[in-house]
């Protein structure tokens, strides 16, 4: 394990609501203004030994993980307003929890963002670079050596929280094999190759770690898994878990354990900040409900429980409503059955008022010191321990790996990664 020394450039793809709430709480934080809340690496402590010898540390007194003190921020965006203006357009935090940190947010202005209109509709910004997809991918690789030599950083993590992109298809012929990927790229297949894409092969052919937090395709196809391994890089996706889905990896499990059947799931949002905006696009929001379908049939089998899961319907929407901005609402209502079947039926129902920015940005604290963590502990390719903390975990599927989705599992994983990395036994088992 290498240690955590010098200073850690933090490359964020998107400087709106969640990146600078992210930043901001950061900044605060390390003033001692504020608390970490929902920030596993800085809150949270596991159990290391059994018996007499067991006791419960900080993850930071199991490995070495990353300072705050230490982080220099950076981003790319389509638009030209600072982290500070940003924050502040954005109305996620109040004045009083920005100004504090004012000067520092003013510092940081985005670059400029390789960007397809395409991919993302309902944004239009003026902050862009062009060139083909190959020119993009160098100009990002340039962005960012100069970036870690102009702030003095010794490592660096990119991570993305900018808006979902619309939905493509996986294609064999370009997504499997690192060689037609990067012939796709040189050719401007701008059909196949998304702007995701060239930041997160950017990253990685600079030996930086890169994190995919939107559910875009990007990072979860075997060419990136390929490129990822040979440049010996870890990498982690993809879609921050953090409202509605967090509370199906919940609720599901709870179900399964209970031995409880359901037959439908009917999931709805309000949303109104930038995200809502984009997802209001019928080709955007297909990407983001791929990845939401994705969680109920891999904790509640049909395949081992017939009678109870056979037959779910399972439904979701996301509906932009600009009045409610990040304060995002989210409706689930399950219709349950147990004893003598579904004659007898029951129902739960949840009205999640959250705020999607201020969950969302311990999450992007949590990933990036987790992913500069498996690069210092030599990781490399797909991190399925950091499966914890995403809507969609990525898996090789290849080699039949199916994902994990039960949020206590995904701790349990989580933990026994840093009980390993730390030179502790991982004693968990997962059921």
């Amino acid at each position: 394990m290498k240690p955590a020394t010098g200073k850690l450039g933090v490359l964020c793809v998107g400087l709106g609501a969640v990146t600078t709430t992210f930043i901001t709480g950061t900044l605060m934080y390390r003033k001692g203004l504020g608390i970490p809340g929902g920030s596993i690496t800085q809150m949270a402590k596991i159990r290391v030994g059994r018996g007499e010898k067991k006791a419960y540390k900080k993850i930071g007194e199991i490995v070495p993980l990353a300072d705050v003190n230490d982080m220099v921020f950076g981003a790319w965006d389509i638009f030209t307003d600072s982290a500070y203006e940003s924050a502040i357009n954005a109305e996620v935090l109040k004045t009083k929890d920005i100004d504090p940190v004012r000067d520092e947010l003013k510092a940081i202005v985005p670059m400029k963002a390789a960007f397809d209109p395409d991919y993302v509709s309902r944004l239009h910004g003026e902050n862009v670079k062009s060139g083909t997809r190959w020119e993009l991918v160098e100009a990002l690789r340039e962005d960012i050596r100069r970036f870690v030599k102009e702030n003095g950083c010794e490592r660096a993590v990119v991570i993305w929280a900018a808006s979902t992109e619309k939905y493509i298809p996986y294609d064999e012929q370009v997504h499997k094999h690192l060689a037609d990927l990067e012939a796709a790229m040189k050719a401007d297949d701008r059909e196949h190759v998304s702007p995701s894409m060239c930041y997160a092969y950017a990253a990685i052919a600079e030996g930086v770690p890169f994190v995919m937090g939107a559910p875009n395709l990007c990072l979860d196809i075997p060419a990136m898994w390929e490129f990822a391994e040979k440049q010996q890089v870890p990498i982690a996706g993809k879609d921050f878990k953090t409202g509605q889905t967090l509370m199906k990896t919940v609720l599901a499990p709870m179900l399964r354990t209970r031995c409880l059947g359901l037959a439908g799931w009917f999931s709805t949002n309000i949303l109104g900040n930038r995200d809502g905006e984009v997802l209001d696009a019928p080709e955007n929001f297909k990407t983001k409900e791929v990845s939401k379908l994705s969680v109920i049939n891999t904790i509640l089998r049909k395949e081992d429980q017939p009678d109870l899961y056979s037959d779910i319907y399972h439904k979701v929407r996301i509906n932009y409503y600009p009045p409610r901005g990040d304060a995002k609402e989210g409706w689930d209502n399950l219709d349950i059955f147990g004893w003598m079947g579904q004659d007898y039926g029951m129902q739960i129902k949840v009205d999640f008022l959250c705020r999607d920015s201020i969950l969302a940005a311990p999450l992007m604290l949590d990933l990036v010191i987790c992913a500069d963590l498996a690069a210092r502990a030599g990781r490399s390719g797909i991190q399925t321990w950091l499966s914890f903390y995403l809507k969609s975990p990525m898996h090789d599927y290849e080699k039949g790996i199916e994902p994990v989705h039960d949020l206590f599992q995904q701790y349990v994983i989580f933990k026994n990664a840093i009980r390993e990395m730390g030179g502790v036994e991982p004693d968990e088992e997962l059921d």
